[in-house]
């Protein structure tokens, strides 16, 4: 499917398990990197082998250019996790869930469909969406809507240095996330998990529950107390809940 250097590229395995029966698929949030998952890899390990996936523009890639497309980045992903034969699941938070739910519809056209989707802090395509612009707002402004979702490092917020680093990626990311745009009819056969904070300022649950329009497979929606990053606090949790759907 794919080079080994475009997959040691895409894809981090802090804790690689070749032998585990099932891999999983973790895709970051906007201004996220793979490095946010690793906890999940060392809690999974060796039971799933957890591929995190790199965007570009952050950490090791800060150097390219960061993507402005959420399908570009998913068929980059689907190609660089490769035909492996076994299992495989996918996880993403906020602009990853949307990144996960176009690998998954990419995934089932090639017949190749994952055993289950996992989408945290995200409406779904079908709900409302709150019009917001904020890859085309001043820098103070991304600053203080990013600070408001309490997921980010404070230090990083407050270091010149390190923004100066960290806002073009985070402004590539909003563009494709808010320059996305669902295709009618789009409807995959996998099961959905759906997590969410009850608290998120940008998910509100009845959002989240719309997630069960977009799948002919069963959907289960997981409230946890918190905000949109309500993962941060409640790791043990939400590995619980993929570790009982992946049978771990």
């Amino acid at each position: 499917m794919t080079s080994a250097v475009n997959s040691s590229v895409w894809i981090r395995r802090y804790r690689p398990a070749p032998e585990a029966a099932v891999r999983l698929v973790c895709l970051p949030h906007a201004g996220g990197s793979a490095s946010y998952y690793l906890p999940m890899a060392q809690a999974l390990a060796p039971g799933a082998d957890v591929l995190a996936a790199q965007y570009p523009g952050r950490q090791d890639r800060y150097a390219e250019p960061p993507s402005e497309s959420v399908r570009e980045l998913a068929e980059r992903i689907v190609e660089a996790v490769g035909g492996d034969d076994r299992p495989l699941a996918l996880f993403g938070h906020s602009m990853g869930a949307v990144v996960a739910h176009e690998m998954a519809l990419k995934l089932e056209a090639a017949g190749r469909a994952p055993v289950r989707l996992f989408v945290s802090g995200r409406r779904a395509p079908s709900a409302p969406r709150d019009g917001r612009r904020l890859h085309r707002a001043s820098d103070a402004e991304l600053i203080e809507a990013v600070r408001r979702l309490d997921g980010t490092d404070g230090q990083v917020l407050e270091d010149e240095e390190l923004l100066q680093l960290v806002l073009p990626a985070l402004r590539g990311d909003y563009k494709a996330l808010e320059t996305y745009e669902p295709r009618p009819g789009d409807r995959l056969t996998c099961p959905v998990t759906v997590l969410t904070g009850d608290a998120d300022p940008v998910t509100p649950v009845a959002d989240a529950r719309a997630w069960a329009d977009h799948t002919g497979g069963p959907t289960e929606l997981c409230v946890f107390p918190g905000g949109h990053f309500y993962l941060n606090d409640r790791p043990g949790e939400v590995v619980d809940v993929v570790r009982r759907h992946l049978g771990l």
